[in-house]
């Protein structure tokens, strides 16, 4: 399988220096004039994928910069908090997919109580036109925003030709009969099918992050992890897993578990614990990209500590037994 790089540092600059621009506020004259779309673009799966090259078509013709706008936290996140839907990517994960798209900047925008309030036309007024001063905006066929989602293609149109900038609308992109969405890559995730996942990503599932020091648990047991916390109330995925680890240019096999650890029952949002196979080595502080690919079995709370080592043995054999049999690309059976 060919290596997949590493990024030697969490504090790896994205792209150019000026690629993430944050709030009106850090705005200036340069910025002014762009292309620009608008979403969430949670996992940029391939309907992410259609906008953007769209967008990227128009800032060509333009001969204009490209930009992607995003609220943090995601609209759905700020009112139902907990209660939202799993993230695909955590922030610093979908800036850097966005930079390898190849678009010009990401202006992300604080969802708050000032911006919740913003009727359509207001949001029109103050950020497309006053702040970036769009040529074009190009959308999604079910794009809504401003206060009541009262905002839609039909009324950026009308905004567009009473201010001077095009709209143009991205027809939703089907697979098998049925729109590519988030929700969509969420469900297969749930349920292990990470080939369909990877169908509607058009790229493997990935969770990428910083190692951190944990209460070392799994070293005590004989099966150090490195972990990573996930920054979100809820992971798109939950259980143990046979995944891939990018490490110093190859690709190493483990077994992760994506969870709150019931059994030990001291976490409260989820973390991702890796188990390297055959490695040993310090990558503290080291950012790590993980590639999920078999799901091994569910999360389970067990009523000894024994008992939880017992299994982690069952997982590493099942792990392996997997890789045995197959090349990682297609699930096998795991018995």
């Amino acid at each position: 399988m060919p290596a997949k790089p590493v990024l030697a540092s969490c504090t790896v600059a994205i792209k150019a220096k000026d690629f993430l621009i944050r709030g009106l506020h850090n705005l200036r004259p340069e910025h002014r004039g762009a292309v620009a779309t608008l979403g969430s673009f949670d996992g940029i799966h391939l309907g992410h994928q259609a906008i953007l090259g769209q967008l990227k078509e128009r800032a060509a013709y333009y001969r204009t910069a490209s930009v992607v706008m995003m609220f943090e936290p995601q609209p759905r996140e700020y009112f139902a908090r907990e209660q939202a839907p799993a993230r695909l990517m955590r922030i610093r994960e979908k800036v850097e997919a966005l930079a390898g798209t190849g678009v010009d900047r990401v202006f992300c925008l604080q969802f708050n109580r000032a911006l919740r309030t913003l009727s359509a036309q207001e949001f029109v007024e103050r950020v497309l036109v006053r702040g970036l001063g769009i040529k074009c905006l190009v959308v999604g066929d079910d794009f809504h925003f401003g206060r009541d989602r009262s905002g839609d293609y039909e009324m950026l149109v009308r905004m567009g030709a009473l201010h001077g900038f095009e709209v143009l609308e991205t027809h939703s992109i089907e697979m098998g009969g049925e729109r590519i969405s988030s929700t969509r890559i969420r469900r297969e995730l749930e349920l292990g099918n990470f080939a369909e996942a990877a169908k509607l990503l058009g790229k493997p599932f990935r969770i990428s992050g910083c190692v951190v020091y944990g209460q070392r648990l799994g070293r005590q047991l004989g099966v150090p992890t490195a972990n990573l916390n996930l920054h979100r109330y809820r992971a798109p995925l939950q259980g143990v897993f046979a995944v891939e680890v990018a490490l110093d240019g190859a690709r190493v096999a483990g077994v992760a578990n994506v969870g709150v650890r019931p059994t030990v029952g001291d976490l409260i949002k989820p973390v991702l614990e890796v188990h390297l196979l055959d490695w040993s080595g310090d990558i503290y502080g080291r950012r790590i990209q993980v590639e999920f690919k078999h799901k091994l079995r569910e999360e389970t709370k067990f009523f000894s500590i024994d008992e939880l080592v017992t299994q982690i043995q069952a997982d590493i054999a099942a792990a392996r037994r997997y890789f045995a049999a197959s090349d990682g690309s297609e699930p096998v059976a795991v018995v």
